[in-house]
């Protein structure tokens, strides 16, 4: 029997239309759209399939957006008998597994991501942040730049070999890609407002602390792995960890390369197919497929029925 893992994408991956055809053909899928448009207090749902894109790309909208669509697409996945051994997500895709993992209802889930979200987008002013994809350089090059540069700049996800992204002050940020552009690697400055993963969202943390305290996690039904450990949940630890996930690493290669060991293959769920090129950079043969649309859907379950 196939062992997957679910993998669901994060920030950046939205789009207009995200969603709307799975919604549409499976009942269980237009049932998360539908609750989430009761919790939220807004057409969700709406706002997912027509946008306007510059209202879906606002943090406080794309995180909650993302979170029901990747859980919609799940609904559609499972549908076609498609379960998984393990599962994890990039940064706010963390939650989204957490939720497709039993550990707590979208009821729950929703508020939480909406008011983080909403932390996240107030934590630094406009202007203050930045964050810089860095492509063709080793981690400990990055990691030592970022030591000696003045201002605040670490990395923010070690996404796979040779590509990080690195986050903090803006000066600090630019200053930083221009040294490393100098020692070879290509840079470039990523469309954000919000910089995350990095010591600037510790104010937000501190405030994510007592958001989270009123929270009561069940514990995950498969194992799903942490962004900051690159190991699997404890449901005693899920509420620390989420906190420090919002100012620290995203470990993704090193999540990738652990639930390897646990699976044959990777499904990515949700929008876009971010996850499934990074993951074919470690291991190009592991990735099954990534479903957010009825073609894509058909297309993973051909590759299923193939096997």
């Amino acid at each position: 029997m196939l062992k997957l893992a679910f993998v669901f994408p994060g920030q950046g991956s939205q789009y207009v239309g995200m969603g709307q055809e799975l919604a549409a053909a499976y009942g269980a899928a237009g049932e998360i759209f539908a609750q989430a448009d009761k919790i939220c207090g807004y057409s969700l749902s709406r706002l997912c399939f027509t946008g306007p894109q510059e209202m879906l790309n606002q943090t406080r909208y794309a995180q909650p957006a993302l979170l029901v669509t990747g859980l919609a697409c799940l609904e559609a996945v499972r549908a076609n008998g498609l379960s998984a051994d393990c599962m994890s997500g990039l940064s706010l895709g963390e939650y989204t597994a957490l939720v497709g993992a039993g550990a707590l209802p979208l009821e729950k889930a929703l508020p939480l991501v909406m008011r983080r979200a909403e932390l996240m987008q107030d934590a630094v002013p406009l202007g203050q942040g930045a964050m810089a994809a860095i492509i063709g350089l080793d981690e400990a090059t990055v990691e030592e730049v970022c030591r000696d540069q003045e201002g605040i700049v670490t990395v923010a996800n070690y996404n796979c070999p040779r590509q990080l992204v690195i986050s903090g002050e803006m000066a600090a940020v630019e200053s930083a890609a221009l040294r490393l552009k100098g020692k070879g690697a290509k840079t470039m400055m990523l469309a954000v407002s919000v910089p995350s993963h990095s010591p600037l969202m510790k104010g937000c943390a501190e405030e994510f602390v007592r958001v989270i305290a009123g929270v009561e996690f069940d514990q995950p039904a498969v194992r799903v792995i942490s962004n900051v450990t690159a190991q699997p949940h404890d449901v005693a630890g899920i509420p620390r960890l989420l906190v420090e996930q919002l100012y620290s690493p995203v470990r993704w290669e090193q999540s990738v390369r652990y639930m390897m060991t646990l699976v044959d293959y990777f499904v990515e769920v949700g929008p876009g197919s971010s996850l499934s090129g990074l993951i074919k950079k470690i291991d190009k043969s592991r990735v099954l497929g990534q479903v957010d649309d009825l073609r894509s859907l058909n297309k993973l379950m051909e590759k299923v029925n193939s096997i």
